[in-house]
């Protein structure tokens, strides 16, 4: 004799939630899918325990229809393995977490058209903001992305762009140019007269920043940057160019300025494997202090900025009705480690 199986049980709906809780639907839907209107607590209470009970989640589709958004912040980044992105990332969910939101991620590549196809295919989502954390790219290859930040906002997004922007966008300043700049001074003010900058493309706003910034002050503090290599953010560029620099004649006694912590570090492991030594033979600085630039020895100058206050900052740039566009940077400082020892 065959035995029957038992009937599959479908997902748990909003309607067996509220029949579970003893509340009207109205009730549980406030409850659970966000609403302002307040619920008494008694009723709260009963409604979470029944949904934890069935094992409910929100359909986050049906909220998107019925409000036009859905509780999404979706976060782009360009490379989520470089922990400059990881730790502004950390700053965005814990203030996502705060206020109920969910936090989607898409990674860049560092290329603007994956960019605008990346917004295009959010928009689809129906995300309540986006925060864009890539380096912003200037010219002819960034072309369309105003275009679909424009659809966004036209369906009820409001976007978050770190450092400069347009007018009508809100942002999160970073003062890379100043933060290079006080950097630069600082290093010409322990005696390093001679510079070589690792940078990224032409055209990618923070490199440029932070080499026009570094440029500066280590020229008003005496110094000569001598020689700008064009290579990327990640560690193997930084590597690679290190690599090439001295297989010339790098003499002893030069800095070599990684536009990122990521890039300094490439650097470093370039100049070890070339048999020469970091610090008392190629000073070494690089931006941002990351953790690994801590721990690595000798541990790497660069410059702080506050990642995850960062983030932080900027999903409530996205949450707020109204953001004051004009609030001071967040502050960067200057820390001077065993990498770039005083020259005598």
């Amino acid at each position: 004799m065959s035995q029957q199986s038992a009937p599959t049980r479908g997902a748990a709906t909003l309607h067996d939630v509220a029949r579970e809780a003893g509340v009207s639907l109205a009730t549980a839907s406030r409850v659970l899918n966000g609403s302002t209107r307040k619920v008494a607590e008694s009723y709260r209470e009963r409604v979470e325990a029944a949904a934890e009970k069935l094992g409910y989640t929100a359909n986050l589709s049906a909220q998107a229809t019925a409000r036009g958004t859905a509780a999404i912040v979706a976060l782009l980044v360009a490379d989520i393995a470089d922990p400059y992105f990881a730790q502004l990332a950390s700053g965005v969910a814990r203030g996502a977490d705060e206020a109920g939101l969910v936090v989607t991620i898409a990674i860049t590549e560092r290329d603007p058209q994956r960019e605008v196809r990346l917004v295009r295919a959010l928009r689809g989502q129906r995300p309540r903001g986006l925060i864009l954390a890539a380096s912003r790219t200037e010219g002819a290859d960034a072309v369309g992305l105003q275009n679909e930040l424009d659809a966004f906002t036209a369906m009820g997004g409001r976007v978050v762009m770190l450092g400069p922007s347009p007018a009508d966008t809100r942002s999160v300043a970073i003062d890379n140019r100043s933060g290079a700049a006080a950097l630069g001074a600082e290093l010409g003010g322990l005696g390093y007269r001679d510079a070589v900058v690792v940078a990224a493309s032409e055209g990618i706003r923070t490199s440029d920043d932070r080499l026009a910034g570094f440029t500066e002050g280590f020229t008003a503090a005496g110094g000569t940057v001598r020689e700008v290599r064009r290579a990327g953010f990640t560690r193997d560029a930084g590597y690679a160019a290190a690599q090439d620099l001295l297989a010339g004649d790098l003499p002893a006694g030069t800095l070599i300025f990684g536009i990122s912590d990521v890039v300094a570090i490439g650097i470093m492991s370039a100049i070890r494997d070339a048999g020469r030594h970091v610090g008392a033979d190629v000073a070494v600085a690089g931006f941002d202090d990351i953790s690994t630039g801590r721990d690595v020895r000798p541990g790497l100058t660069t410059v702080r900025v506050p990642l995850e206050d960062l983030g932080y900052r900027a999903l409530h740039a996205m949450l707020e009705p109204e953001w004051d566009a004009t609030q001071p940077s967040l502050p960067l400082e200057v820390i001077v480690r065993g990498s770039t020892p005083p020259r005598t």
